[in-house]
């Protein structure tokens, strides 16, 4: 993304957001019982795309015909202009930087770091080693967090944050080594686990040329074979996260589904037995399990929609014969 025009206007509208996230977690900080919700209302606001008013003030827009080609190749969400402005403006981020820090161990607290101060922690310079490994840890972990948003809803949303940290950290030396080399690993092993839904492949060979060393390569193999059983892995717990979306689906009567007590029965035990207590897929016998429990269910909305195309059938034969 092209660094934004910065106007009165702009710098106003940057102001008046950077103040409703800063009142946002200090709600969050204040109140434990809520503390939760208003992290993930936090979020979800970050991560909206940006209306096409907020956008015009953000580009400093002043002839709406001059931005048709911007408009055109940039989707823009709040996280995406507010970590431009973190990173250019860093003390206009600190205040908030120190409240997440101290929610650290809170749910959606590593997304919205990731979100917002993915570039200023490239930008910064910091030389507390142990400040780098923290904020370095809880970027990986938080672009964990969103990019498995995008693979169970199937969307792209978080394109931009995977697109800067594969082509402007993975791919460029300088950036890279500004993180711990565990950090680096980490950073290596999630762009591997979801370059393929960012449809980055073309970039894969220039990828396996900046691998980092692994320590345990002499076993596993190089670059190519981490990154294919990385992808394998990420495979198998996205199957496992659809198969039992699909098999919820037909636990509760009513839409979409529409399934019998039979058939809702069957999904219950499929889950039990496949995912018992915690819902942790018994890895061994996954490829085993797998078609079992999906044929199990099919069967049986199969027989049960024979039985009411027959039952059908039969009343309309008797409907028929009373006439």
């Amino acid at each position: 993304m092209a660094p934004l025009p910065y106007t009165q206007r702009t710098s106003s509208y940057f102001s008046a957001l950077t103040q409703a996230i800063d009142k946002k977690l200090q709600r969050a900080l204040a109140s434990p019982t809520q503390r939760r919700d208003l992290l993930q209302q936090l979020f979800a606001d970050v991560a909206l795309e940006v209306d096409d008013r907020a956008r015009d003030i953000i580009l400093g827009r002043e002839d709406a015909a001059s931005m048709a080609e911007v408009d055109i190749k940039l989707p823009l969400c709040f996280y995406d202009v507010l970590a431009d402005h973190f990173a250019c403006e860093p003390e206009r981020g600190k205040p908030i930087l120190d409240m997440i820090v101290q929610l650290w161990s809170q749910p959606f607290a590593s997304h919205i770091f990731a979100l917002l101060f993915h570039k200023w922690l490239f930008e910064v310079q910091l030389d507390s080693s142990d400040l780098l490994l923290r904020y370095s840890s809880a970027l990986v972990q938080g672009a964990t967090n969103v990019f498995w948003i995008d693979i169970q809803t199937n969307t792209t949303h978080f394109q931009s944050l995977f697109r800067y940290l594969l082509e402007d950290v993975a791919l460029v030396p300088e950036r890279l080594k500004k993180i711990p080399f565990q950090a680096q690993r980490d950073l290596f092993l999630l762009l591997s686990r979801s370059i393929f839904l960012y449809n980055l492949v073309a970039k894969l060979e220039s990828f396996f040329q900046h691998f980092p060393e692994f320590p345990n390569a002499f076993l596993v193999g190089g670059p190519a074979d981490i990154f294919v059983i990385e992808l394998t892995d990420q495979l198998r717990m996205t199957t496992s996260t659809r198969l039992k979306t699909c098999l919820y689906s037909f636990t509760s009567p009513g839409g979409p589904m529409y399934p019998t007590r039979a058939v809702r029965h069957a999904a219950w035990d499929a889950l039990d037995f496949l995912f018992p207590v915690s819902w942790s897929i018994p890895a061994a016998y996954y490829q085993l399990l797998f078609p079992v429990a999906v044929s199990m269910v099919l069967a049986i909305v199969l027989l049960e929609l024979y039985l009411v195309m027959h039952t059908g059938n039969i009343v309309q034969d008797l409907k028929a014969n009373v006439s």
